[in-house]
């Protein structure tokens, strides 16, 4: 049975090993396996109409060829139900005592994650998101790259990658000459000390505003900028101190989000590595001189050919492009990256498009392995007209501010719905119910998608919702406090086959879980797994307003209760994957 953890792969391999026997051309067979609408089965083989139309023959009699192979091996015959619909589809429905041997074979998390980390195993995949610049507080644009990003880590992981997490700070640049100008003329040292965040924030603006309208100021910011670059004890003091206060104010509201980073490493860290770069990519060919600048094209892309890569600016300033071929190049040999992801909304797209296409040239040429690369997009987050989020001032929306507003105002609905709980425990769970209500929200759109942010939305017990998961979740435990301990060990031993439709089709859905795994990493779009735990949760509403648990028949009793544990399993562990906690009541 082990060999049955993803069912639509093993039937894949079945029809695919089939159409072998058969005499079938592999080259333009695939079985093609999914999932099939209920009516017919659960899983459904595509594959004879395209291969029937590639080699001019009927798709029924290819389907019927196939099926016929398929009757007699004894693995199919033994745990599914054949039949073939229109003009060649191959529908398997699985047997309620196949379907009852699956959950007991993959009974428990450890038992899902020892099948499921072969999909990554072996792999080192550095996860660069997050990103932010320092001296800037960070702002409800920046929660897409962190939430994402961390699902993402979570994911790989489950499937046996080791994961590196590598915050890509903003930490070097035109920015701090301004920073350093106005503080040095304009610092507030007690604001500084009780909100250094926004008091490095308020003395940018101050500078960059008077750089913009005074030539003699600009000058001197960029003296300042000089003085850092060349080493001046000063300005790299300062330097140091501005992103002390920003590694701890970040690090603040990651730990509200439950994010933990192995790394920090900043564009500075890479200032004294792009030498090489500039010179290995002149040595191989690949950079030239264009108007001062040292430039790629890419004369095979329809953009590129004329859009340079600048790597260099004409003033000899190394920029974004210089650092990030550093970083790709560290990355590789300094981690032995197998591959790497970098989280970023859409408007980078050009950027790190041309990043790939400049890195493999220049590795090529070296002799160095490309890593995967995948640059993983996302849309804004706007309010109802469509807009940037702004504060009623006008300025963008501090981060820390909408998580503390979100856990205030579960907080009021907890304590609404639980007036005798101990205020302790209200806190508590206010807490994880409002963080977890953020992220679920940025997770379930499709991340290449923009998506409008609503309270009343996120926080709602109705609709695909965090609140809506973890109130599935409490339901379920709250069921096994009512179980006495002998119910529980027996569970595996008594249960009989499922026989109602809403056990089945709760049955049915655990066992999707294996292939919307597959299918989010292949993507690395969160929003699938959100989107399977909403249909799971779903289905075991339908279940438990359909067939009572506890009931006196020890074998039904056992069956349903075997439902709810998998349930819970894969709701608890799936939320966590998604970076969310779950509580033991709400």
């Amino acid at each position: 049975m082990h060999g049955w953890f993803d069912v639509a792969d093993k039937l894949n391999t079945k029809v695919v090993a089939a159409a072998h026997e058969k005499g079938f051309d592999l080259e333009i067979f695939t079985a093609d396996v999914k999932l099939a609408d209920p009516k017919f089965g659960d899983f459904q083989a595509n594959g004879a109409l395209p291969y029937a139309k590639r080699t001019q023959s009927n798709p029924r009699e290819v389907a019927n060829s196939l099926m016929g192979t398929l009757a007699s091996d004894n693995e199919i015959q033994s745990n599914f139900e054949l039949s073939i619909a229109g003009p060649g589809f191959i529908n398997f429905k699985m047997k309620p005592s196949f379907t009852l041997e699956w959950l007991k074979t993959f009974s428990s998390e450890k038992s899902l994650v020892q099948s499921a980390m072969h999909l990554n195993e072996g792999q080192t995949i550095v996860v660069d998101y997050g990103s932010p610049n320092t001296a800037k507080q960070m702002h409800v644009g920046h929660i897409r790259s962190v939430v994402i990003g961390e699902a993402i880590c979570r994911l790989l992981e489950f499937c046996g990658a080791k994961v590196i997490r590598d915050n890509h700070l903003g930490d070097w640049g035109t920015a701090y000459g301004k920073l350093f100008y106005a503080y040095k003329r304009h610092l507030d040292k007690e604001n500084l000390d009780t909100d250094p965040l926004g008091e490095l924030e308020r003395l940018y603006r101050i500078g960059n505003e008077v750089a913009e309208n005074d030539e003699n100021a600009l000058q001197e910011c960029r003296d300042e900028l000089v003085n850092l670059q060349n080493g001046e004890s000063e300005n790299v003091e300062l330097w140091q101190l501005v992103n002390e206060y920003s590694i701890k104010g970040l690090k603040e509201v990651y730990g509200l989000l439950d994010v933990e980073y192995d790394h920090y490493l900043g564009e500075s860290f890479y200032r004294d590595k792009v030498d090489q770069v500039y010179e290995e990519l002149l040595k191989c060919g690949i950079a030239e001189e264009s108007q001062g600048a040292l430039v790629v094209f890419h004369p095979e892309h329809k953009r590129f050919k004329k859009q340079p890569f600048i790597i260099r600016k004409s003033d000899g300033a190394s920029n974004y492009a210089s650092t990030d071929l550093a970083t790709m190049l560290y990355r590789l040999e300094h981690f032995k990256a197998t591959g790497i992801i970098i989280v970023t909304d859409d408007r980078q797209k050009d950027h790190f498009e041309q990043l790939e296409l400049t890195t493999k040239k220049w590795f090529e040429k070296t002799n160095r392995e490309m890593p995967t690369f995948n640059n993983v997009m996302f849309g804004k987050i706007t309010d109802d007209q469509g807009k940037a989020m702004k504060s009623r001032s006008g300025e963008p929306i501090r981060l820390i501010d909408l998580l503390q507003e979100a856990v205030e105002r579960a907080y009021l609905i907890v304590k609404e719905k639980n007036p005798d709980l101990p205020e302790e425990e209200l806190r508590s769970i206010a807490k994880t119910v409002g963080i977890s209500s953020v992220k679920y929200a940025d997770l379930t759109p499709n991340r290449t998608s923009d998506y409008v942010f609503s309270w009343e939305k996120l926080l709602s017990l109705d609709g695909n919702t965090a609140p809506y998961l973890l109130y599935a979740a409490t339901r379920i435990q709250s069921i096994f406090r009512k179980v006495n301990e002998s119910s529980l060990d027996s569970m595996e031993s008594e249960a009989s086959s499922f026989e109602t439709a809403e056990e089945q089709a709760l049955a049915r859905k655990i066992i999707e879980f294996v292939g919307v795994i597959h299918q989010t990493i292949d993507t690395l779009r969160p929003h699938t797994l959100c989107s399977y735990l909403y249909e799971l949760s779903g289905a075991f509403s339908s279940f438990y307003n359909a067939d009572h648990v506890i009931v006196d028949q020890p074998d039904v009793r056992a069956r349903r209760l075997l439902l709810c544990r998998q349930t819970l399993i894969i709701l608890k562990m799936s939320l966590n994957l998604l970076g969310i906690r779950t509580l033991e009541r709400m």
